[in-house]
């Protein structure tokens, strides 16, 4: 549920196990400050949020969002593609252009910027186009705009597309995922890359693609960072669901304070 405060206009989520203690909370709060219930959270930071309790089922997307990237860089009727990035390409530096136009550049930087937003709350699949995609957007040049109007043109595709979480899934809170790495994939410095993705009744709650911070010297080694990164972020969540789970904890925090708490603690800001 959602309270709009008069103070400082700002918006707080509650969210707890147990209905009733939220609604004793919530009285409570607003006995005590002026603000207003606003019911049910339908869509948060431009997410938008479709829940069916009976059936357990929740839906996360960004179909909007999406839509206003698309029309706003003029890629709404263009010929949707079936992949993020055409199969095999690598770019370079090499690529790059030190003395970009001006408008080249802008438009390249909200591209970039607009699928790093897309690729932060509901959009896995453009986790390492976005990843390869920013690596240039200081001189970016022709072949790494024509790679993020490809990514657009993927989009454009699926831009209606969902994180669906079903509580009657088989592994009923349970944390399960996937893990791997692509040795020396980086054309320019060489390093490896990492790429996992974690599960949570049916949907994806974290996921990362970025390059490795050091240079792997064989495959296994590239294989051990990337499924120690993964490992880390596995343990952190696993203890959140742990400690909500025995205290049955309730959640007052304004979604500006959880975005920056959870950007804090691990580096990313998923759905748990």
């Amino acid at each position: 549920m959602a309270i709009h405060s008069s103070l400082r206009h700002t918006l707080t989520t509650l969210s707890c196990v147990d209905r009733d203690a939220l609604d004793a909370f919530r009285t409570n709060l607003l006995a005590r400050f002026d603000g207003t219930y606003e019911g049910a959270v339908h869509t948060y930071l431009g997410c938008e949020i479709e829940r069916d309790i009976p059936a357990g089922r929740t839906l996360l997307s960004q179909r909007h969002f999406a839509e206003d990237v698309l029309r706003t860089f003029e890629m709404w009727d263009c010929i949707p593609a079936l992949t993020p990035m055409k199969p095999g390409t690598r770019l370079t530096k090499e690529q790059s252009n030190p003395s970009p136009d001006p408008a080249f550049h802008r438009r390249y930087r909200g591209i970039v910027g607009s699928l790093g937003y897309l690729v932060n709350m509901t959009r896995p699949d453009l986790a390492w186009s976005y990843s390869e995609l920013s690596k240039y957007v200081q001189y970016p040049g022709q072949a790494h705009m024509d790679a993020a109007l490809h990514v657009l043109r993927y989009l454009r595709g699926t831009y209606d597309q969902a994180i669906l979480y079903q509580h009657v899934h088989t592994l009923v809170d349970t944390l399960w995922g996937w893990v791997d790495s692509d040795w020396a994939a980086d054309v320019d410095s060489r390093r490896s890359h990492t790429g996992y993705i974690i599960m949570l009744n049916g949907g994806a709650v974290s996921w990362k693609s970025r390059r490795q911070d050091c240079v792997s010297l064989s495959t296994s080694e590239a294989e051990y960072v990337a499924s120690s990164q993964c490992g880390q972020e596995v343990y952190y969540m696993r203890e959140i669901l742990l400690i909500s789970a025995m205290l049955k904890l309730l959640l007052c925090i304004s979604t500006k304070t959880i975005y920056a708490y959870l950007r804090r603690q691990s580096g990313l800001c998923r759905h748990v």
